[in-house]
């Protein structure tokens, strides 16, 4: 027998596509747990019947737009001496997933929190990919606005880890493309899919040949997307520069002098140039009145 811990919350992780990584801890709590606080409980009980085991507890939808509202509620039945457990669709709970929530008001409350560990396309992913693994950060889904997008991008330039993130296929060949201009075509990552499944797919190489992949043959199914971190000379290349406004304003004046454009057009390529730490762009108002005071 499986021991069951009371009062306690459980977040445990199920499977990401192939049933036979359920443990027998995931099995022991969805069948004695006293409440199952699933993502989606149509799925919860899906699972449950493929892996042969009874729910017994009372069960309740749990998901993004309601887990800080249902949070204290499930703590106050902890209080009173009740197993919960937190189950999401797939993988580990927290992880793009809920339960943070009922994590965070836990430890305020004083409650204890376990794991049942187990699947996790992150670390799948990451261990298939031949990239280190020795440091890495996982950076969720990229944006889904192109802007957004690229501004993130810019941001990881320097980054010396390598670098997860979660794609979708719908928006795989955008990202690709912004993948391809923020990192060049040489930087080596892996496009993984379908995880565990029948049709798991690793595609190994540099930036540019996925992306040529992913253009000849569109990849299908839940998509992890690993990049190599930046080489020493790669960070240094790309460690924002740390320009005042005034500073900015000289290199637009430069600018537009040595290649004869407008003023404007000068400050907006000198700001592209130098974006900020957090990946944005400097202001460029901000930089045209600098440019009207030197000129005073």
């Amino acid at each position: 027998m499986i021991a069951i811990p009371r009062g306690t919350v459980v977040l445990a992780a199920t499977p990401i596509g192939n049933v036979g990584d359920a443990s027998e801890r995931l099995r022991a709590l969805l069948a004695d747990a006293d409440i199952v606080a699933a993502e989606d409980t149509r799925r919860l009980y899906d699972l449950a019947n493929r892996l042969g085991v009874h729910v017994n507890g009372s069960v309740v939808a749990y998901h993004d737009h309601n887990e800080r509202n249902k949070a204290d509620g499930l703590l106050d039945r902890v209080e009173t001496g009740a197993t919960v457990l937190v189950v999401s669709d797939a993988g580990m709970p927290t992880i793009n997933d809920p339960g943070l929530a009922i994590v965070r008001r836990a430890i305020e409350r004083g409650l204890p929190v376990t794991c049942a560990p187990g699947p996790s396309a992150v670390l799948d992913a990451l261990a298939l990919s031949g990239l280190p693994t020795d440091r890495f950060c996982y950076e969720g889904f990229l944006p889904r606005k192109h802007a957004e997008r690229v501004q993130h991008l810019r941001m990881l330039l320097p980054e010396r880890r390598t670098i997860v993130f979660y794609e979708t296929p719908h928006r795989i060949a955008e990202s690709m493309d912004d993948l391809l201009d923020a990192f060049g075509p040489d930087r080596p990552m892996a496009l993984c899919r379908e995880l565990t499944k029948d049709y798991e797919e690793i595609r190994r190489g540099t930036v540019g040949e996925i992306r040529q992949g992913v253009i000849d043959v569109p990849p299908r199914g839940e998509i992890v997307l690993v990049i190599g971190g930046a080489s020493d000379e790669e960070a240094a290349a790309a460690a924002p520069a740390t320009l005042s406004v005034d500073e900015l304003a000289v290199l637009a004046i430069d600018r537009a002098l040595e290649d004869g454009l407008r003023i404007k057009d000068a400050i907006t390529q000198v700001a592209q140039e130098h974006p900020l730490p957090d990946g944005s762009l400097p202001n460029r108002k901000q930089i045209y009145a600098a440019v009207l005071k030197i000129k005073e």
